[in-house]
């Protein structure tokens, strides 16, 4: 069974399952980085050229051959994956959610430290208001794809990570 880790910006998908990846010897599919290898560039600049609907179409591409391939990894998925349902359910057909979240506050101050500078999700709103704004539209669909919700907000990457998987021994989901 694979491990999806969802999430706003921010929340520490990357790192979470990076470690994740480590501690239970796994494969990870960084989707994101999938995506820019498979058309060579990274994401603002396939988001300038082509703007957000295509990226969301190469997106829904690299899930459905993750989805195929991946077999008791885990999968680090970009913040708006959840976007799509197709999506959720690919991943979900031989996988559990981990929903990571974070205070807004401890996000946004996350985002300013943030070197991997993403294009805006809305236009004619402040930063801070934009980011507000999309987590308020995405937390159903955060809700409604999670099988564990983890709040990072006051928890270092590894602590995460124990939580996390002393969970998903508790529903026998791994092995450890």
């Amino acid at each position: 069974m694979n491990i999806i880790v969802l999430g706003y910006r921010g929340t520490g998908k990357s790192v979470v399952s990076k470690l994740l990846s480590k501690q239970l010897k796994r494969r990870l599919y960084n989707l994101d980085a999938m995506i820019e290898e498979a058309v060579g560039i990274p994401i603002p600049e396939i988001v300038s050229m082509w703007g957000w609907a295509r990226f969301r179409e190469i997106e829904t591409t690299i899930v459905g051959q993750v989805a195929n391939e991946a077999q008791d990894a885990i999968i680090d998925c970009g913040g708006g994956v959840i976007l799509n349902n197709r999506n959720i359910q690919k991943l979900k057909a031989d996988g559990k959610a981990i929903l990571l979240t974070a205070h807004i506050d401890t996000l946004l101050s996350r985002l300013r430290r943030d070197r991997n500078k993403r294009p805006r999700l809305k236009e004619g709103v402040s930063w801070e208001d934009e980011h507000r704004n999309v987590i308020a539209e995405r937390q159903d669909q955060y809700l409604a794809a999670a099988d564990m919700v983890c709040d990072t907000t006051n928890k270092r990457p590894d602590e995460t990570v124990y939580e996390i998987i002393d969970y998903c021994k508790k529903q026998t989901w791994v092995n450890v």
